[in-house]
C-alpha cells in the first residue's frame, strides 16, 4: 500500500474529490485508509455506560487507498509514490519532485 499513518493526501474521486487530509488509520489487508475530516458518516449509538445520552455522532469512514493520492512535501500536489533503495533500505519517492516522503 503506498500510503501510511501520518501522511498528508488529496481525495481523487467521489464525493469528497478535491479534500485533503491527514490518514488516521491505515487497513492493507482490506486497502482502506481513514482520512480525516473525509467521508463523514452519522453513526448512531445507544445509550451506554460510556455514553448515557446516546444519540447521533459523525465520524470518518474508511475510504479505497485507490481513491487517494499522497500530497508531494515540494510542491503540495498530489503525486504518484515511486520506491528506491538508499542504504540498503526501501524508501517512497515522490514521482514529481524526487522528494523522499519517508523520513
Amino acid at each position: 500500500m503506498h500510503v501510511k499513518k501520518g501522511d498528508k493526501v488529496m481525495v481523487i474521486s467521489g464525493k469528497d474529490k478535491g479534500k485533503t487530509g491527514t490518514v488516521l488509520a491505515a487497513n492493507p489487508k482490506a486497502d482502506r485508509v481513514i482520512v480525516e475530516g473525509v467521508n463523514i458518516v452519522k453513526k448512531h449509538s445507544k445509550p451506554s455506560q460510556m455514553n448515557p445520552q446516546g444519540g447521533i455522532s459523525n465520524m470518518e469512514a474508511a475510504v479505497h487507498v485507490s481513491n487517494v493520492m499522497l500530497i508531494d512535501p515540494k510542491t503540495n500536489e498530489p503525486t504518484r509514490v515511486g520506491y528506491k533503495v538508499e542504504d540498503g533500505k526501501k524508501v517512497r519517492i515522490a514521482k514529481k519532485s524526487g522528494e523522499s516522503l519517508d523520513k
